[in-house]
């Protein structure tokens, strides 16, 4: 599996807005939360997980997700390929983010909001990796 983003829709008349994902099945969701970050500047990372499934849907604002898969969970290469989405709330887009990643997340703007979705319950798994922020070599 590879991430991929699930694109949405919106559909507005002059009743208001409808923001919907026909194509997202969330058959697998087991646990949900909200990610604010406390300033717009501050990078959320790096976290993953070897079995476990993430999806992401920006509730209000922008976010800045970057994916790197990782080739050795007890030291990974400090080089590795990142790739970069940035998802906004004007439609109900999902990036999907497949086990064997891990992430950073940056709120683009005040106040965003970041909807989570996971496949496991909390303390199910004994999945969690975290890595400083500055271990990868990001090349821009």
């Amino acid at each position: 599996m590879v991430p991929r983003l699930i694109k949405g829709q919106c559909y507005s008349d002059n009743r208001g807005n409808v923001f919907y994902n026909n194509d997202f099945d969330a058959s697998l969701i087991k646990r949900i939360y909200v990610i604010e970050n406390k300033e717009v500047n501050f990078i959320r990372g790096w976290q993953g997980h070897r079995i476990e499934q993430r999806w992401f849907s920006v509730i209000t604002g922008i976010f800045k997700i970057q994916l790197i898969q990782v080739d050795n969970w007890e030291k990974p290469s400090k080089e590795l390929l990142v790739k970069s989405f940035i998802i906004d709330a004007t439609k109900l887009n999902i990036l999907y983010v497949p086990n064997g990643y891990l992430t950073s997340i940056q709120s683009l703007e005040v106040n965003s909001k970041l909807l989570v979705m996971a496949d496991y319950l909390l303390g199910e798994t004994n999945d969690e990796f975290r890595f400083e922020i500055d271990y990868f070599k990001i090349k821009t």
